[in-house]
């Protein structure tokens, strides 16, 4: 049970203990998917370079990837290192990247341990060789694993994604006027996996930075002011019972007004 998992880790009488006894383990959303943001200002705000907020955001991966698992998800996206990101300085790049390698040697067996599977959405063959190195090695190590698949969005754009689909639909000799938005979505890069359900972005910041702009078109969206580095456990339960008190319409109507329109 999802919520044995949960509580194992979690110290008798913490308030997270009863964060995590209000979640309806029924009600999971299939697919989360996170913006992590405020890096930045979560090292501003210390008088500290850049980087170190990068450096201090690694935490916050690691509990989020390993409360995922224990929840119960069946996907978890992270959006780690987007094409706009290139324009950075070079220096924050480089520790970004090494960050990113650092994560991969010392969390693998970890992904292991919690049956977590391991892929990366986005242009990677346009990384660095010892990246992408870093990186198969992590994919192919955590291939027979079963439990949470766990993707990190690297070198990732929406619209590139959208580029890259309509490419690979061309490729593949499929008539345009066969194409409908479900075998479209057979080449995106998250092909075969369920939709986002719940959008999480933290900083208090109000927009989707060019995410998943296909496969949100339903999610529901929660934003929280917290910096990413200071991200934990709770903050995710939090967006989770969020999520759960809302009514999902896909633009259609709920079941009660239905019912008052009926009348």
């Amino acid at each position: 049970m999802s919520l044995e998992r949960l509580l194992a880790v979690i110290p008798a009488g913490h308030s997270d203990e009863a964060l995590a006894r209000e979640v309806n383990f029924d009600r999971l959303p299939a697919h989360i998917a996170v913006i992590m943001d405020g890096n930045g200002r979560w090292a501003a705000q210390r008088h500290l370079p850049r980087v170190e907020g990068h450096r201090a955001g690694s935490d916050a991966v690691r509990e989020t990837v390993e409360t995922g698992a224990r929840l119960g998800l069946d996907v978890l996206t992270l959006y780690a290192f987007s094409i706009e990101n290139w324009k950075r300085p070079v220096t924050e790049v480089s520790t970004l990247m090494v960050l990113l390698k650092r994560y991969l040697r010392s969390e693998l067996e970890t992904l292991l341990k919690n049956d977590i599977r391991f892929r990366v959405i986005g242009r990677m063959d346009e990384l660095a060789p010892d990246i992408q190195q870093e990186l198969h090695l992590a994919i192919d190590r955590t291939a027979g694993n079963t439990g949470m698949l766990f993707n990190i969005a690297l070198n990732y754009g929406g619209r590139a994604e959208i580029v890259d689909a309509a490419r690979r639909a061309i490729a593949s000799g499929i008539k345009p006027e066969a194409l409908d938005e479900e075998q479209f979505a057979q080449f995106l890069y998250t092909a075969g996996q369920p939709d986002p359900d719940l959008l999480i972005r933290t900083s208090g910041e109000m927009r989707v930075s060019n995410y998943l702009l296909w496969q949100i078109a339903y999610a529901e969206i929660y934003v929280t002011d917290t910096l990413w580095p200071d991200f934990r456990r709770r903050h995710m339960l939090e967006a989770l019972l969020a999520y759960q008190k809302r009514e999902r319409r896909y633009g259609g109507i709920t079941p009660a007004r239905a019912a008052i329109g009926a009348q």
